[in-house]
């Protein structure tokens, strides 16, 4: 991932000193003269640099290097086999380096990381990546995701239940000064906020690190219901009962959107209709094609293969919902049921 900021233009000739200041009702702040760029925080900000940085992703195309581009934070990527030289991406960083030079940019190396994702045992040598080799990291995060070399999620996980038991104690403080309504809004957006954040990628993960998420739900139910730690608090949850429900949930969301043309094209290439090469009974049921996966603990996990397996469990009504909301109305009632089906079986069984 690599970070950039901005650097004051140079020589009369290529400023072009614009007036600005801060306005809140009738009043105005002093004025100042902006050499180049635009303020941050504002509406065309976002959008003008992306614009400014259109001819980077040219560059990068060249050297068959996929990127993802964020306001200013910039990931390259590329697929490597035991031994591939990385001879393409370096060149490439190399270009990016001379563009960001010419176009007042700097390569910021303080805030540049490099993570290597591969089976366990040995990656690449360090000695193969270069002027790399020292922002090599074993976490990084990506759009406030935690991502480490395993995939196992384990440090964005302790990280969610670690704020999200902090707002829970804070919130526990002021529950008596505050109504049942306004404590279930700031819940929802103090703490389900954090547990639902890019939650799709927790698919797959250990018990362990399921369970904790699952804590931190069940401490919040609590907390607003006022019951008692050792209740049960399944009834007192939202439809979906269970963490894994909720991640099963935003992957569906997802699946529904590219069937029906909802979702960015990135997403909807990934999905594909079953279509037999036979007239067949499963041919009007609204199935997907599920590719075969090489690694379990990993290629089961992507949303090409998740995604599939999740959508051709669910029943014939609900892949047929005819819109968005209906579609979240019969998932969310379908996740209930068999959230308190499984509590109630256990009930008997103890």
């Amino acid at each position: 991932m690599l970070e950039l900021e901005a650097l004051p233009c140079s020589g009369s000739s290529q400023t072009c000193p614009t007036e600005v200041f801060v306005s809140l009702g009738k009043f105005h702040s002093s004025s100042a003269l902006l050499p180049c760029g635009v303020p941050q925080g504002s509406i065309l900000g976002p959008l003008l640099f992306s614009i400014y940085l259109l001819p980077l992703g040219h560059i990068i195309k060249k050297h068959k290097v996929s990127f993802h581009f964020y306001a200013d934070d910039c990931q390259i990527y590329l697929p490597l086999k035991h031994n591939d030289p990385l001879r393409s991406i370096l060149e490439s960083l190399k270009d990016i380096r001379a563009w960001l030079a010419l176009n007042f940019l700097n390569f910021n190396e303080k805030k540049t990381e490099v993570i290597i994702f591969g089976p366990s045992g040995p990656g690449v040598p360090p000695s193969d990546l270069g002027p790399l080799t020292s922002c090599v990291k074993p976490i990084v995060t990506s759009l406030g995701v935690k991502c480490d070399t395993a995939l196992k999620m384990d440090k964005q996980v302790n990280t969610v239940v670690r704020k999200s038991f902090f707002q829970l104690r804070q919130l526990s403080k002021v529950k008596p000064f505050i109504s049942f309504c306004d404590l279930e809004r700031v819940l929802h957006t103090s703490v389900t906020t954090h547990l639902d954040y890019c939650n799709g990628l927790y698919i797959g993960i250990d018990q362990a690190s399921l369970s904790h998420l699952q804590m931190v739900q069940n401490a919040a139910a609590h907390l607003l219901t006022g019951t008692r730690k050792r209740e049960h608090i399944t009834l007192f949850l939202p439809p979906y009962t269970g963490f894994h429900f909720r991640i099963h949930f935003k992957i569906l969301l997802l699946a529904f959107k590219v069937l029906n043309g909802l979702a960015p094209s990135h997403l909807s290439d990934l999905l594909h209709r079953y279509a037999p090469q036979r007239s067949l009974r499963s041919s009007d049921q609204s199935l997907l094609a599920v590719p075969m996966s090489r690694l379990k603990h990993r290629g089961d996990r992507a949303f090409t293969v998740v995604a599939p397996k999740l959508w051709n469990k669910l029943p014939l009504h609900i892949r047929l919902a005819p819109t968005l909301e209906m579609f979240k109305s019969l998932l969310k009632t379908h996740f209930f049921f068999k959230g308190f089906l499984g509590v109630l079986s256990e009930s008997v069984c103890s």
